[in-house]
């Protein structure tokens, strides 16, 4: 026992714990936990300090008369009928209470971001602003954040687990979810998972949530809404929307996914990178099948994360590895070798494709993906 509750002693060591007062949700959620702990506890103390009486005071002694048998005690049965009765009561009302609580309408005025769960990334959209995104979602402290939550193939569960929450995404179902972060939460990160076994890249299925200012939110949703700089001239000379700055990430919130070894590539070309030369090899290596790109009017499928604003993400590949150029060139060249399971086609000339069974031949090259990493990163 001494050791369990050791282990609770070091809350900076396990800065994803759900046990905070971060929002209504979680608040209201610790609340009924520790009653529950309350009740739980007196009612294990009092019953195991009675067994041990018992097996002491009644215990069989050399020489002692046999046990009396009792047939019936209306007191006893009376006292040990109503007192569980009592304590039932003590918790059922605030867990029912909690309950309503938690699955009631959003109020009016919430933010409404509808959460799409893919193997193995998120997509979020602000249909109230039309933006739409990949693993990385703003929320404004003091406002409530409605999450519309649904899966594009196969179960999911949406959890951030500092901010409360935690509801499965089901197929042919919309489950809705919501909270308000305290106002008074100021400007953080947090992590975001998967919560309900998916399949092989389960575990790497993660995604970033920034809790902002009120002004934050808007100039960043504002800056989101548009097409990407690099296609839209009035874009060009609109002021930069805000984004989350990569020195204020907590070190938890930070991706350590190490990548294969096996994956080379020639970092030095990544200097050489051309955005608009990339922005061809990106349309002519057959990205466009999968990415939208607001602005660019030849990238407007929906199958894969929408890539329009991709270069002011912290994350990629699912929240997996830093959005570098280090890790983007090699995430592009083969995809399914840095995520188990990914869908994204290998393009790499020379990498082995699962798809094709073998060497892929009609793919880009080292100085082409270099482009391409360029091209990505301009999308601010």
């Amino acid at each position: 026992m001494a050791l369990l509750a050791l282990t609770a002693c070091g809350g900076a060591e396990y800065p994803n714990s759900t046990f905070n007062h971060t929002t209504d949700f979680n608040t209201a959620i610790d609340g009924l936990w520790n009653r529950l702990l309350f009740w739980g506890t007196i009612v294990f103390v009092v019953v195991e300090a009675g067994l041990i009486y018992t097996i002491f005071r009644f215990r069989k002694r050399p020489g002692g008369a046999p046990a009396k048998q009792i047939h019936g005690n209306v007191a006893l049965e009376i006292t040990w009928t109503v007192i569980p009765a009592v304590i039932l009561v003590l918790i059922a009302v605030p867990t029912v209470k909690t309950i309503f609580q938690t699955q009631a309408p959003a109020p009016a005025g919430a933010l409404t971001i509808e959460v799409t769960g893919h193997q193995w990334w998120w997509e979020f959209h602000y249909p109230e602003y039309g933006v739409t995104t990949a693993n990385e979602v703003y929320i404004p402290v003091g406002r409530t954040a409605n999450f519309v939550l649904r899966t594009k193939d196969v179960l999911h569960s949406f959890w951030v687990p500092q901010l409360g929450g935690k509801r499965d995404l089901i197929s042919n179902k919309t489950n809705l979810l919501w909270f308000t972060p305290n106002a008074d939460l100021g400007t953080n990160a947090w992590n975001g998972f998967c919560v309900e076994y998916c399949g092989a890249s389960h575990a790497n299925m993660k995604f970033r949530m920034f809790t902002v200012q009120p002004d934050e939110f808007a100039s960043w949703v504002a800056h989101q809404a548009r097409p990407a700089a690099l296609h839209d001239s009035t874009a060009r000379s609109a002021p930069a929307g805000y984004i989350f700055p990569a020195a204020d990430l907590p070190a938890h919130v930070l991706p350590q996914t190490p990548t294969p070894a096996r994956l080379q590539f020639d970092d030095a070309l990544l200097a050489q990178g051309d955005a608009k030369r990339g922005e061809t090899a990106f349309m002519m290596g057959g990205c466009i099948g999968c990415h939208a790109i607001q602005g660019n009017p030849m990238a407007v499928s929906p199958i894969g994360p929408n890539l329009t604003h991709f270069g002011s993400r912290h994350t990629l590949g699912g929240g997996l590895f830093p959005n570098d150029d280090h890790h983007l060139a090699r995430w592009i060249k083969n995809a399914k070798a840095m995520k188990p399971g990914a869908l994204m086609l290998v393009v790499g000339i020379g990498e082995y494709s699962p798809d094709l069974k073998g060497p892929v031949t009609a793919g880009l090259t080292d100085a082409q993906i270099a482009d391409v990493v360029a091209y990505l990163r301009a999308l601010k």
